[in-house]
């Protein structure tokens, strides 16, 4: 298997734009990542797509709008995994040899999505068509047995979301920008007790791209190539959330192998995003992570140490909470962000120093039960 690196990454700004069509959004992304790489439309060799409500054909209508055709395309659903998805079949078909140079695209409209209800008539009642109506429930048990076994406060888990959305502050591409306080997030709209509205990640629309090649030609492109030094992608156990609603032994799993493939551990990762569907996830995947031990992730976020400043900074992007979740766009921007990072080219939001990043993300977790998948990518400097 040859070495892969990532010479250039693009994203639309996220938000709620039910005006802008999906091969819009997703050839802005696409430009920008040709942009970045210093690459000819006419290099790329192939393409995956992943989204989910994006329709048909996707990635060849937006490669379309690029001026590209007569390419391989591969279009993915993976649900919120979809995303990095896609960028592990890019990376492989790189790494084996098959592709020199290949794109990867993420996009989602989810403001116009069966998810927000909009193409589901009035007398279908108002669950009809929302696939994550029962995602709130299964993450409210979850924070539930997670403060009854380890006292975990919901103050520590509102602080996640007073942390993300700072950061979201810093991000030109968040779709929102607004301090809040713990006191306002507590007392927002409950949802499923105890998680309020203001611990949910929101429905965004948006693209991300990412453009990866053998390091052997990366630096005829780029000065800063960044190596995909691990990717791993796993379904998930039906079982393993019978055994405790707390945590996940999926994440963990994938952690282990990305950590070994990679050759380092957690305590060599200087920035993180990872997939904060609720502010619970977010704590509960530092555990899973192994930045810190089981029932300590209250602890973590007391001591500020997953702010940016922070020993272990996570989601300086705003993460899901803040800067959005358009399903299938969200793990290739998690790996454009990462990428940023270790560029030194993250603004305000920068991490000082950064050489190591790690991007998670889970998808199609459903009704307590694991039936489905979580990808966590390793990229180096």
């Amino acid at each position: 298997m040859r070495d892969v690196a990532i010479i250039g990454v693009g994203s639309t700004v996220f938000g709620k734009l039910p005006e802008r069509l999906v091969r819009d959004m997703g050839s802005e992304a696409v430009w920008a990542a040709i942009n970045d790489a210093n690459v000819s439309p006419k290099e790329i060799e192939f393409a995956y797509c992943s989204t989910t409500f994006g329709g048909a054909v996707c990635g060849e209508r937006i490669l379309t709008e690029v001026g590209i055709s007569g390419i391989e395309v591969v279009n993915v659903e993976n649900a919120c995994a979809g995303g990095a998805t896609a960028f592990r079949g890019v990376w492989n078909a790189i790494a084996s040899g098959l592709y020199d140079i290949g794109l990867v695209v993420g996009v989602e409209s989810m403001t116009t999505s069966p998810i927000a209800r909009k193409l589901i008539p009035p007398e279908a009642g108002d669950l009809a068509g929302d696939m994550g109506n029962n995602m709130p429930a299964h993450f409210a048990l979850s924070m539930r047995r997670h403060m009854e076994i380890y006292g975990t406060t919901l103050e520590q888990f509102a602080k996640v979301s007073v942390k993300n959305h700072h950061n979201g502050c810093l991000n030109p591409y968040s779709q929102y920008k607004k301090e809040l306080s713990i006191e306002e997030i507590l007392n927002s709209r409950m949802i499923c007790d105890p998680i309020t509205l203001l611990q949910c990640c929101p429905n965004t629309d948006g693209a991300a791209a990412a453009i990866l090649c053998p390091i052997s030609i990366a630096r005829k492109y780029t000065p800063k190539p960044i190596i995909v030094a691990a990717s791993i992608l796993k379904m998930g156990d039906y079982a393993s959330r019978w055994e405790d609603m707390a945590s996940s032994d999926l994440s963990s799993r994938c952690a282990r192998e990305a950590y070994e493939m990679a050759g380092c551990g957690p305590e060599d990762i200087d920035v993180c995003e990872c997939h904060d569907a609720f502010a619970y996830s977010e704590l509960s995947h530092y555990e899973e992570l192994g930045f810190c031990g089981y029932g300590e992730g209250g602890q973590l976020i007391d001591v500020g140490a997953t702010e940016i400043t922070g020993r272990i900074p996570v989601n300086p992007s705003g993460g899901l909470l803040s800067r959005g979740h358009p399903v299938s766009a969200t793990g290739v921007e998690q790996v454009a962000e990462i990428v940023w990072h270790l560029r030194d080219e993250a603004g305000k939001r920068q991490v000082a120093g950064a050489r190591v990043g790690l991007a998670h993300t889970m998808g199609g977790e459903v009704a307590g039960l694991e039936a489905g998948a979580c990808a966590i990518h390793i990229l180096k400097r």
